[in-house]
């Protein structure tokens, strides 16, 4: 068995500047019982790849990368090419190897078409691939939902989180209240600015931080929202696109970190991290973050200030609960999301699919 694990143009599989989806398909790869007959291909340029086993293609335009990615491909002569993500650019590939098994790996929501020809348009694409991973039994249930026609080629295989990387005590947590994600409206970002604000102003000894991700992108929307909080000075430590390492040990430091989504996340590894670096966790809970947390976390509903505020309060005001729901959280994370655990399971998947196709 051969596999090809091919990621979108424009990752380079970099530790220095990995995203949640690069994470994820290294750590599932490091994990792997059938690494030794896996190749990642991705783009050139990392100086700290995240995996030795990697097939560099040039980076490029749109159709020089499809022509380059094809060849690397029609070269190792997969059994099994998972895609990652890119839905576009993998039909076009899955479609030239017809006799390959050909696996979409989706780390986010298929957005449900808002028209006719959107739902034709994306089912075409769709039905170039034998199967359709996705990261949530959440998220399958919406897609099935959208693509009634697609639904025995669909599977969850829920998100690892590598626990060691994140782990930190329950008991021994800074009074810090963390956001980290992307700082867009769908994350929540401005909500959680104000809620954060209104309770700096009640619990004096408390700080906040944020980890905002793609930045450069995002940035003119998100500035004002981050003015006020401006007034409290070193208080608030606000870092933007910051890399994997200081995420993670930001995260360590938080006694309460809060994924306000207004969205259906797909899984929401963010809460994982939060959970896994031993913080109370306040969610949305839509999509998956509900699945990916259980009973273990304070669902706000929807996530806007005033209730995330008062979500706030009561963790900060009551320090026996905060430290139930973390110990709580942790253990759950740790059982259920462990590499070894998730690895297995997308193994398991990969021999099923070559038993029935020979």
């Amino acid at each position: 068995m051969r596999i090809a694990v091919v990621m979108p143009r424009g990752c380079l599989m970099s530790r220095a500047t990995a995203n949640s989806m690069e994470t994820v398909a290294a750590v599932m790869h490091a994990n792997s019982g059938l690494r030794s007959a896996t190749r990642v291909f991705c783009d050139g340029g990392a100086l700290d790849p995240l995996t030795a086993d990697l097939t560099i293609v040039p980076r490029g335009g749109k159709s020089d990368w499809i022509r380059s990615m094809s060849k690397a491909l029609d070269d190792y002569a997969p059994d099994i090419v998972e895609y990652h993500q890119h839905l576009g650019n993998a039909a076009v590939l899955a479609r030239r190897r017809p006799g390959r098994i050909n696996v979409l790996y989706r780390h986010t929501r298929i957005k449900r078409p808002r028209n006719p020809f959107e739902r034709w348009r994306y089912g075409r694409r769709l039905k170039a691939f034998d199967r359709l991973i996705f990261v949530s039994r959440a998220a399958c249930d919406e897609f099935i939902a959208d693509y009634p026609a697609l639904a025995d080629r669909v599977s969850s295989v829920p998100n690892p989180i590598d626990i060691d990387a994140w782990r930190g005590e329950p008991e021994r947590k800074e009074r810090l209240v963390l956001f980290s994600g992307r700082a867009m409206h769908e994350k929540g970002l401005d909500a959680f600015c104000q809620a954060l604000a209104a309770a700096l102003d009640q619990a004096p000894d408390w700080r906040g931080a944020l980890m905002l991700g793609d930045w450069d992108k995002h940035r003119l929307w998100a500035e004002p929202h981050l003015e006020r909080l401006k007034r409290f000075g070193d208080r608030v430590e606000i870092r933007k696109s910051a890399p994997l390492s200081e995420v993670q040990a930001v995260t360590r430091r938080a006694a309460i970190a809060v994924t306000p989504s207004r969205v259906a996340e797909a899984l929401g590894l963010t809460a994982l991290e939060a959970h896994a670096a031993g913080a109370a966790l306040i969610s949305s809970g839509r999509g998956g973050l509900r699945e990916a947390s259980g009973d273990h976390a304070v669902y706000v509903d929807p996530p806007e200030a005033p209730e995330l505020t008062a979500a706030l309060i009561g963790l900060i005001d009551t320090p026996v609960r905060r430290l139930d729901l973390a110990r709580a959280g942790q253990s759950r994370v740790t059982q259920l999301y462990s590499p070894a655990i998730r690895a297995a399971e997308l193994d398991d998947l990969r021999r099923q699919l070559i038993a029935t196709r020979t």
